[in-house]
């Protein structure tokens, strides 16, 4: 190595393996905004790392660990104040020790006049966080001592108009990779979910779906849905979807019906490596979703713990660390899910830009 040259550590997490490790500096889904009330502090588990997010009373999120520097108190036990220049903190419950919303160590009252002290170099983590359609978007950075700003927005959702129809929430006890791909996976449904309105195993026929790259992933384009799902019939017209999938684990399905649209958007946040939240929400302006709004609600509920229920099992077989197989074309979107994050932790650590690697194809299965 030359003199005065700094060999870059490898970011902690970069482990691109399936089943090992998270994605860093990337925007992940941390809560819907309604979540977050002016001056109520809110204890979150994101990547392992334990967050406090909040509203100041002006209305603004923000994101800092919630450890206290001091004795290890979770700053979420305590209380949010301000201080003589306007500016708010966040209060230690056991010692009153006080942090800006922006990470800097702004009093400490046990210390006297006379002590020498510069308060201003002590700092707990701060993590960027930003609004956008109805919700909380948190940037986890592979840097614990990054204090910019990203270098991009969060992302936006076509037909996240208004606030939201529908909204669930679960936890998967599975690493965030087998969750997405539990997600993406097109074959499992009449086994899974087979319910009186989508088609039974015994009805499986051949499939033959477009995808192309799209930013940070992939999409099954714009096209007609099966006719067997009886859900989409309740829409009437002629619906057409396009279903998306963007690192680091978001899927939606955006309908449209003539004048109308319905967006079902599912994100994954990993609270550590052994469990993953899935939020489910549906945003529409179809006049069905108000008609039978308490089916729709029983419907996704029922769709998740179904979800929920095979990652248990799976897990009896997981524990044993199989090798696992994979095929094409049914395991396609899997397989790119696992060149997507090797590609974006390898453009992180090597500092350049992401290359997506997918390219577009016709794959074909039957379900």
């Amino acid at each position: 190595m030359p003199d005065g040259e700094t060999k870059i550590a490898k970011p902690p997490g970069a482990d691109a393996r399936f089943g090992r490790g998270f994605l860093h500096d990337i925007w992940y889904f941390a809560a819907l905004s309604r979540d977050l009330k002016p001056g109520k502090l809110q204890r979150y588990e994101i990547l392992g790392e334990p967050v406090l997010l909040g509203r100041d009373r002006k209305g603004g999120v923000y994101g800092v660990k919630d450890v206290c520097p001091h004795r290890a108190a979770p700053l979420s036990a305590g209380r949010l104040t301000e201080e003589a220049d306007g500016r708010p903190s966040v209060e230690c419950p056991y010692h009153g020790w006080r942090f800006g919303t922006d990470g800097a160590c702004a009093a400490i009252p046990s210390l006297v006049d006379d002590q020498d002290l510069d308060i201003a170099r002590i700092r707990i983590r701060r993590y960027p966080t930003a609004e956008s359609q109805g919700m909380v978007f948190i940037w986890i950075s592979a840097d614990p001592r990054f204090d910019g700003e990203p270098p991009e927005p969060p992302p936006v959702f076509e037909g996240a108009e208004g606030a939201p129809k529908f909204v669930d929430r679960m936890d998967f006890d599975a690493h965030m990779d087998h969750a997405v791909v539990g997600l993406m996976d097109p074959t499992h449904a009449p086994y899974v979910h087979g319910q009186w309105w989508s088609r039974k195993a015994k009805g499986q026929h051949d499939k033959a779906k477009a995808f192309a790259p799209s930013e940070r992933g992939f999409c099954m384009t714009r096209h007609p849905p099966s006719k067997s799902n009886r859900l989409y019939r309740l829409l009437g017209g002629d619906p057409q979807t396009e279903i998306t999938f963007a690192l680091p684990g978001q899927r939606w399905e955006h309908v449209m019906v003539g004048k109308y649209q319905v967006l079902a958007l599912t994100c994954l946040t990993p609270v550590h490596d052994r469990k993953t939240r899935i939020t489910q929400i549906v945003w529409t302006d179809h006049w069905v979703a108000s008609l039978l709004a308490p089916w729709f609600r029983r419907m996704i509920r029922v769709f998740l713990h179904q979800d929920g229920d095979m990652v248990n099992l799976q897990n009896e077989g997981l524990k044993y660390d199989p090798s696992l197989l994979w095929i094409d074309d049914a395991d396609r979107q899997a397989k790119w899910y696992q060149q997507l994050k090797r590609e974006w932790a390898a453009s992180r650590e090597a500092r350049r830009p992401f290359k997506n690697p997918v390219e577009a194809v016709t794959l074909r299965w039957r379900s």
